[in-house]
């Protein structure tokens, strides 16, 4: 069963960069397809990115590709990070990461384990 624990959130001015991290405990994240989510005020869970590297497998939102990347740790293979480049005023919500052995991988209800949360506020 895993744990989920995100880290790095801030505010950041319109442009800037942050990286959100995830610490993957209780298992390692290999076994699962882990993604990212976010979920402003007022809106549903939204889609960001999600990856499974046994099979090779990485997407991302439209609104998102080319300014985040999604990656983990090689080493310990239990920490997830989302980069976030070129940030905009639309990317303020609360990012969360989430991992499921089958979901459909766009879709929040498919995955089993959630984190807690970690604000993203951008001002501009």
């Amino acid at each position: 069963q895993a744990q989920l624990e995100e880290s790095g959130g801030g505010l950041v001015q319109v442009g800037g960069s942050l990286r959100l991290s995830c610490a993957v405990s209780g298992t390692t994240y290999t076994r699962y397809y882990m993604g990212w989510f976010c979920q402003a005020p007022g809106k549903e869970r939204e889609f960001v990115a999600a990856s499974n590297w046994n099979v090779g497998f990485t997407y991302y939102s439209d609104s998102v590709k080319g300014r985040f990347t999604i990656s983990r740790n090689y080493s310990t293979k239990n920490t997830l990070y989302l980069q976030m480049d070129s940030l905009k005023p639309e990317d303020t919500a609360i990012y969360y990461c989430a991992a499921d052995v089958h979901p459909v991988y766009d879709n929040p209800i498919s995955y089993e384990y959630w984190g807690q949360g970690t604000q993203v506020t951008v001002s501009s």
